[in-house]
C-alpha cells in the first residue's frame, strides 16, 4: 500500500500541469512581435511565438517559479520569471539599440570563395529539435588577409517523412566570434530574416550581398534557429526499448541536413536555455567532425 501511495503521489505531481500562454510586444509599437523564443532556464522546455505575436505551452506548475529566457533578433535578451507573464498574459521587448558601422561601398567584389561546399550526395544525417527551441552554430575561420564579405548563404535539409507540410520556417542568423571564449558573440544581421523550406527542395539559398555584412577577422559563425510554432509542428512516434510500448514526442522541422567534414576549422555549437555549448560528434575513424551542412559564399575585395 505504502508504494500505490507514493506512486499516486508522483502520478499528481505530474499531472498537475498549466497552460502558460501570453503575447509579446514590442515596447514603444505595441505591435506584436512574430517568432519571439521563449526558454525555461535549466531545462528542456520552450515555445515560440506564432505570426500574431502568440504562444502557449502546457508546463509543470513549478516552472512558473523558474526565470524564463525571452530572446528576438533586434531585440534585448530578458530574463523574468515566468509567473509574472503568467498573471499578466504579456510582455513588451525593448529594441536593441546599437550603432551602425560605416557602410563600405565596394566596387569591384568579382573574386569570391565558397566555404564548406556541400551537395545532396554528401548529406549523411540531419539535426532535429525537440522540447526547447535551439540555435544550431557553425564556425567559419576567415583565412587570408583580404576583406571579406557574406554574400550568400545555402542551407541543406534531410527529408522527414514525419513532417507532412509543404514547407517550414526557420531564422537564419549571423554571428561575430568572441575574442576570448571563441563562442558566438554579437548579431551581425541586425533583422530578423525568417525562410522557408519546401519538401520539393533539399536547400534554400539566401543572398545577403546588400547588407554588406564584413566578415571578422576572427571569423564568423552561421545560425540556424529553429521556430517553434504550430506550422512547425509535427510527431513521432517510436518503440520503447524495454516496454515495447509506443512513445509519441513532439517535434519541430526542419531537419537541418549534417555532413563529416575532415576540416577541423568548421566548428559546431548549439545555443539552448541560455548558454552556447560545443557540438561534437566524431567519424568512426575520429578523422572527421559531423557538423551543419551549410556553405556560405563570400566576397573578396
Amino acid at each position: 500500500m505504502r508504494y500505490l501511495v507514493l506512486l499516486l503521489t508522483v502520478f499528481q505531481l505530474q499531472a498537475q500541469e498549466v497552460l502558460f500562454e501570453g503575447n509579446v510586444y514590442d515596447h514603444k509599437t505595441k505591435e506584436p512581435i512574430p517568432y519571439v523564443n521563449l526558454s525555461f532556464l535549466n531545462t528542456l522546455k520552450g515555445t515560440s511565438t506564432d505570426d500574431d505575436g502568440h504562444f502557449y505551452i502546457d508546463v509543470p506548475k513549478p516552472y512558473l517559479e523558474k526565470q524564463l529566457h525571452i530572446s528576438s533578433l533586434g531585440y534585448k535578451d530578458t530574463i523574468v520569471v515566468a509567473n509574472d507573464i503568467y498573471k499578466t498574459k504579456k510582455f513588451h521587448l525593448i529594441e536593441e539599440s546599437f550603432e551602425l558601422d560605416e557602410v563600405v561601398v565596394t566596387q569591384s567584389l568579382g573574386n569570391s570563395d565558397v566555404l564548406n561546399p556541400v551537395s545532396s550526395y554528401s548529406l549523411t544525417s540531419g539535426f532535429s529539435s525537440s522540447s526547447t527551441p535551439w540555435v544550431l552554430a557553425l564556425y567559419f575561420p576567415n583565412i587570408g588577409a583580404q576583406k571579406k564579405f557574406v554574400n550568400k548563404v545555402t542551407v541543406f535539409f534531410q527529408k522527414n517523412k514525419n513532417f507532412k507540410r509543404p514547407s517550414s520556417k526557420f531564422r537564419i542568423r549571423i554571428y561575430g566570434v568572441d575574442s576570448k571564449t571563441k563562442k558566438p558573440s554579437i548579431d551581425l544581421l541586425r533583422k530578423s530574416i525568417v525562410l522557408e523550406t519546401q519538401t520539393d527542395k533539399d536547400y534554400v539559398s539566401i543572398d545577403l550581398k546588400a547588407l554588406n555584412i564584413k566578415v571578422p577577422k576572427e571569423g564568423i559563425y552561421v545560425g540556424l534557429e529553429w521556430l517553434f510554432v504550430p506550422y512547425n509542428w509535427y510527431t513521432t512516434t517510436t518503440i520503447h526499448p524495454l516496454t515495447n510500448k509506443k512513445i509519441v514526442e513532439d517535434r519541430f522541422a526542419p531537419t537541418f541536413g549534417g555532413v563529416y567534414n575532415k576540416n577541423q576549422n568548421y566548428k559546431a555549437m548549439v545555443y539552448g536555455m541560455g548558454n552556447w555549448t560545443d557540438f561534437t560528434v566524431k567519424s568512426k575513424d575520429k578523422s572527421k567532425n559531423f557538423i551543419p551542412a551549410i556553405s556560405l559564399k563570400v566576397s573578396k575585395e
